[in-house]
């Protein structure tokens, strides 16, 4: 018997200790705002946004600012990595912890974003401070397809960022341009401008490999930029400058873009032309676009689908047009005499010359 209530002692330990791991697990899909079956790209999207709102910087009258803000560096390092998601989605947060767990500050995450320096949360003044300066921005093109603009992605790019490191010695720094008085003789002064400079600690600038998750946002257009703060050329007294990154489309073989419609052709045989046909358009996303043509298809005809174009940028729930432009295949053998005499009595047209100058609408 006691050994009996010893093993039931040890049996409810661990049990009261599993329940209170499950009780003190945070839920990441709470936290972040999104289902159990929320896909890689809606997780990003979602901890993008709400970074921004939850950063301390930004809700400085929130004592709880800096816990949210980990909680959400948290979730979104493990429900964006799938094997600790699985994890996470097999036991909870302490199975997570245990096989190597997550950083927990949350600061690491949202410099993966949007830069070292996020972004300012400002209220545009400088207070009457003397400007800081600032290394040159780096501009970069960023090839993008079609098909990532109309779903939205998120993409991994690295560069190489030079990081000031400490060095040996000192250096003059925060050089400035100053009043002084010089007495030249007796009574004599003379007010004049010297550069004073401060004695600051030696670096040296070391080239580091930077990872940085882009969002591509459904709808944007070419020229559009995707700006990470203090990523581009330092700066040896002040801040480093921005690494912008415009986004440029890659020609795609079956769609053109403009502004938020997409146009593409389709070659349809003779036949289809004369009696009609339907056909199916795959859509960049997957999605079939249903086309029907139930009447005599002239070379250059063009069908509007509403609806099936690009999402627009500031409002996903609005999309283009799909504009398709109808092209006639004729036949490239010729034709027996037979056949000729029979289409001249299926047509029954008669013979029609009319000569203009179709440039002007004449």
């Amino acid at each position: 018997m006691k050994i009996l209530a010893n093993t039931s002692f040890i049996f409810l330990f661990i049990l009261s200790h599993f329940v209170l791991d499950v009780v003190c697990s945070r839920d990441f899909y709470k936290i972040l705002g999104v289902s159990r079956s929320a896909s890689t790209n809606q997780v990003k999207k979602a901890y993008r946004k709400l970074a921004k709102e939850l950063h301390p910087d930004k809700n400085t009258d929130d004592p709880n600012a800096q816990e949210k803000f980990q909680d959400l560096g948290a979730a979104y390092e493990v429900l964006a990595d799938p094997d600790k998601r699985a994890l996470y989605d097999k036991c909870g947060e302490e199975c997570v912890k245990r096989e190597g767990g997550h950083s927990d500050s949350g600061f690491d995450v949202f410099n993966s974003f949007f830069g070292d320096f996020g972004f300012s949360f400002g209220n545009g003044g400088n207070g009457g401070e003397r400007e800081v300066a600032k290394g040159a921005d780096i501009v970069m093109e960023l090839s993008v397809t079609l098909e990532e603009l109309y779903s939205g992605n998120f993409v991994e790019i690295t560069h190489n960022k030079p990081v000031a490191k400490p060095a040996k010695g000192t250096r003059k720094c925060n050089c400035r341009q100053e009043m002084v008085t010089r007495q030249l003789g007796p009574g004599r002064f003379q007010m004049m401008q010297q550069q004073v400079c401060d004695e600051c600690p030696n670096v040296k600038f070391v080239s580091e490999e930077r990872v940085l998750e882009v969002e591509i946002e459904s709808g944007m257009r070419d020229g559009q930029e995707q700006r990470f703060v203090g990523e581009g050329e330092p700066h040896i007294d002040g801040e480093p400058g921005d690494l912008r990154l415009v986004i440029s489309t890659t020609p795609h073989p079956r769609f053109e873009r403009r502004g938020d419609d997409l146009y593409t052709n389709v070659t349809v045989s003779l036949t289809d032309a004369l009696i009609g046909f339907e056909m199916d358009i795959p859509h960049l996303d997957g999605h079939k676009v249903r086309i029907v043509r139930d009447k005599i298809t002239f070379p250059g005809a063009r069908i509007r689908k509403k609806g099936e174009g690009m999402p627009n940028y500031e409002n996903n729930n609005l999309f283009g047009n799909l504009i398709v432009t109808l092209d006639v295949e004729f036949p490239k053998d010729g034709l027996s005499q037979e056949n000729k005499e029979r289409i001249k009595e299926i047509l029954n047209q008669e013979p029609v010359t009319k000569v203009y100058n179709g440039l002007r609408g004449y």
